[in-house]
């Protein structure tokens, strides 16, 4: 048996290295049956979780889609809060006497290890260790246009009445240079604080589009019905409705009327084979993310084994990216449940920030756009 194992695992590294990273054809592990529901449908439901230092894009001393052992053991050997973690465990000194100021949260005492659980393993996918999610472009990139390209896609701020319009170039005191950062806009009202500061949706785009794993709280629970499929996120308890329908082309005309914007996209859903399929479209503007609201998201969820499930994602928006490009994402099966994320609106740190704007507006001062990472 092991032995059969082994030739598998050699057989879908040789395909992958054929196919320049591109995903993989096969959907299910060798010899491995998916369940059904007692309705017929693929079993996604339980407890799964995409923790891993595996990042959406392939960091450049990583070449290829599949890592080898010995890059494994270096990405996992240099992972931050893997070495933070280390340090934490040591007995601490007696001559240690620094003080809880807040001068040492660069080196992580003011948020140490024990309250991050990102994972501390590169992910495998399929039975392969893999150094991006994305697996198309090969290069592991996303592809984005022009300016954008190594920032995430901008969303139009909320900006106060009478301030400058966000066209790209600075316009006079208080405005927003946005070429300065490349992200979402200025943090500078209340507006325009993060999405997950504000608990309307989760931190890192946990709940999508596309779901991407982050710090902590990265499980993930499915529930199916025969009519309906959801996706609750354990980061700010997002959950994504999806209904059900018979075909691909049922799923689409049943879209909301465009004029409806929703925080993580509108999502319908179809069964292929033994893959759940969602599509989503109509992103809320403001939301930053994968998507813009003209783009589209195609996911598929498909058991691999007993124990992962492994989610595909393919993002189409010519809008900010040059080319479609697509990933493919371990969902293991988790041993815990999710839990409550008691997120709670009350930033004492508002009044700071927004009395630090208006002063450098009333300086004359430019207000940066700020990068959108949360």
């Amino acid at each position: 048996m092991r032995s059969t194992r082994l030739a598998c695992a050699l057989l879908a590294t040789i395909a992958s290295a054929a196919l320049g990273g591109a995903a993989f054809a096969q959907t299910s592990a060798p010899g491995f049956k998916p369940p059904k529901t007692s309705w017929g449908a693929p079993d996604l439901q339980g407890y799964w979780s995409n923790s891993s230092i595996t990042d959406m894009q392939r960091a450049p001393e990583y070449p290829n889609l599949i890592m080898t052992d010995a890059e494994v053991a270096k990405m996992e050997g240099a992972d931050y809060y893997n070495n933070r973690t280390r340090e934490d465990a040591k007995p601490n000194r007696p001559e240690d006497v620094k003080l809880l100021d807040g001068t040492d949260l660069l080196s992580g005492g003011g948020y140490n290890a024990f309250w991050v659980d990102q994972g501390s393993h590169v992910a495998r996918v399929k039975g392969t260790p893999r150094s991006s999610w994305i697996v198309e472009p090969a290069n592991g990139r996303i592809p984005r246009k022009g300016a954008a390209a190594e920032a995430r896609p901008a969303a139009p701020a909320v900006r106060p009445t009478g301030a400058p319009a966000p066209t790209g170039t600075v316009q006079g005191p208080g405005a927003v240079d946005r070429n300065a950062g490349g992200g979402f806009g200025s943090y500078d009202n209340p507006e325009t604080r993060p999405m997950g500061e504000r608990c309307i949706i989760g931190f890192g785009n946990t709940g999508g589009p596309v779901m991407t794993n982050v710090l902590y709280n990265n499980t993930y629970q499915i529930v199916q019905s025969p009519t309906h499929a959801m996706i609750l996120v354990e980061m700010v308890h997002d959950a994504r409705i999806v209904p059900i329908f018979g075909t691909a082309v049922e799923a689409r005309a049943n879209f909301r009327p465009g004029v409806i914007q929703q925080w993580l996209g509108d999502s319908v859903g179809w069964y292929e084979g033994d893959a759940l399929v969602v599509e989503t479209r109509n992103v809320h503007p403001q939301q930053r993310g994968y998507l813009t609201k003209d783009g589209v998201l195609t996911e598929r969820f498909s058991r691999w084994d007993d124990r992962q499930i492994v989610y595909e994602f393919t993002v189409d928006d010519p809008a900010q990216f040059t080319q479609t490009w697509k990933g493919e994402m371990a969902f293991n099966l988790s041993p815990e449940p999710s839990y409550e994320y008691a997120c709670h609106e009350g930033n004492y740190a508002m009044e700071g920030i927004l009395a630090g704007a208006r002063a450098q507006e009333r300086a004359g001062g430019t207000v940066a756009a700020n990068a959108d990472e949360e």
